[in-house]
């Protein structure tokens, strides 16, 4: 597995499920891309999401029905909480050479992460499908513990820009750079008040 971030938009992401599982991925991907669910039936949360929905009992569906739901997908995501199922929509995927994810039986081509960022950066965590509790335990942990996250990334390149006015020496740059990381006082500062740590980070770092 090699990760990848990947541009969605407009493209088409199905999903076969209408419980819970099934939700959370067509909200993940919705925002961005064209999403189709399929199921016999769907649960609250999904039927008030920007999604397309087909009613369809795959137990019943032929495979030819299958792959002609499919077909179009850039993506194809089995939530079912049958294996069997799940893994036979993966076969008519592999046959389509169409990335595949699957929630519960033979693993796909494709690992869904659990993820965190904000306007200035991501953050995809994966144990490669063995325990996405553990996934969602270091994404919590990095939100509890840098909630300033988006707002030092933000400053750093704001920094950079200003560094590589005022101080020619790249190896210095980079090393102030590193300092302003580990400067607890500034990630405190940063944390409640961003425009107050600006003007105490050029005063420590730039002295203006």
């Amino acid at each position: 597995m090699i990760p990848l971030f990947v541009d969605c938009s407009g493209k088409r992401i199905v999903i076969f499920g209408g419980g819970e599982v099934a939700s959370r991925k067509a909200a993940y991907f919705s925002r961005e891309a064209e999403v189709l669910v399929v199921s016999r039936s769907f649960s609250p949360k999904i039927t008030v999401l920007p999604v397309e929905r087909k009613v369809l009992d795959v137990s019943t569906a032929t495979d030819e029905d299958i792959a002609g739901i499919t077909c179009q997908a850039f993506l194809v995501i089995a939530t079912l909480p049958d294996p069997y199922a799940n893994n036979r929509i993966g076969e008519i995927c592999k046959g389509q050479k169409i990335l595949f994810n699957n929630a519960e039986g033979r693993a796909g081509d494709v690992i869904i992460p659990s993820v965190t960022g904000g306007d200035n950066y991501i953050l995809a965590i994966s144990t490669k499908g063995s325990s996405p509790a553990l996934s969602r335990f270091i994404r919590e942990q990095i939100e509890m513990h840098y909630p300033a996250l988006d707002e030092m990334v933000a400053l750093q390149q704001e920094l950079r820009e200003l560094l590589k006015r005022s101080e020619p020496s790249q190896s210095r740059r980079n090393a102030i750079l590193r300092e302003v990381l580990h400067d607890r006082a500034v990630w405190e500062i940063l944390e409640k008040d961003p425009e107050k740590a600006r003007v105490e980070l050029k005063r420590r770092y730039l002295h203006v």
